[in-house]
């Protein structure tokens, strides 16, 4: 009967704030369920987790290896993996509910073109974290490169999975970020023509997340990094640009058709 009464899902600051609140609920519930799993799975995913090290150190002879330093340090690690493996887990319900929080902003017909662009918002999640892990050996190579001759590279595990989990998350948010901005274009937030023009701004973001990301010293990791969220940046800005003609080209439509049910009142108003 809402959705009858307010076809375009339009809300007060108050329903708004509302909306959010329930969303980060569903969102928080199915990323603590997500945690739960992770729990049961922590042994396998940290022996993978930990592989990039063993790997290397095998094959270059490095005295490298993971170390527990505190009491508590093994349950917190546990709890670190267990609630990274949750947000992966829970990706497609809170990717969705950022969705649906920008959803009744939207007007109705243009929902459907939005959340084919939401959906999109996974895979290059997966891709993003899925970068991050192919380049992960390179960036441990490097920086346990620096250890000098004749000692041992004692790792603290907490910050070891800190960086890993750091890294693998900002990369698969990294390239999100183009989706937002097609959803923002959709709910009529930002143009096209603003994103063409900002786009110095948004390869100097680009470059600062990517030196984030990849916290070696080598250009060309930081480089690597660059090109697929330029590509992406770039495509978002052709998403919109077409987006932008055809919300002309249907205002133009109506707009006419405005004025040409108007001429025959005119002309009557003439004869009378």
């Amino acid at each position: 009967m809402a959705k009858k009464r307010n076809p375009d899902g339009k809300m007060s600051l108050g329903g708004h704030l509302k909306e959010l609140r329930n969303r980060l609920f569903v969102s928080a519930i199915f990323i603590f369920a997500g945690t739960v799993a992770g729990w049961f799975l922590f042994e396998p995913v940290f022996q993978i987790l930990q592989k990039p090290v063993v790997d290397l150190a095998n094959s270059r002879g490095i005295n490298a290896t993971l170390n527990i330093g505190t009491v508590a340090g093994a349950f917190d690690l546990q709890l670190q993996v267990s609630i990274f493996l949750g947000v992966l887990m829970a990706s497609p319900i809170w990717l969705y509910n950022l969705w649906a929080f920008v959803t009744p902003g939207l007007k109705k017909r243009e929902r459907k073109f939005t959340l084919g662009f939401v959906f999109s918002a996974l895979p290059l999640f997966f891709v993003g974290c899925w970068l991050a892990w192919v380049s992960l050996p390179g960036f441990v190579s490097t920086l346990i490169g620096f250890t000098p001759a004749g000692t041992a590279n004692v790792i603290n595990a907490n910050e070891y999975i800190l960086f890993t989990i750091r890294i693998l998350l900002v990369f698969g948010l990294a390239f999100v970020l183009p989706v937002v901005l097609v959803m923002l274009n959709f709910a009529n937030l930002i143009a096209a023509r603003s994103i063409l023009k900002s786009w110095r701004l948004a390869v100097f973001v680009i470059a600062v997340i990517a030196a984030l990301a990849t916290p070696t010293a080598d250009p060309m990791s930081m480089f690597l990094v660059m090109i697929p969220l330029v590509a992406l940046y770039f495509i978002a800005a052709a998403i919109t640009y077409f987006n932008d003609k055809r919300r002309a080209r249907r205002l133009a439509k109506e707009f006419a058709s405005y004025e040409s049910l108007g001429e025959p009142e005119s002309a009557v108003e003439q004869n009378d």
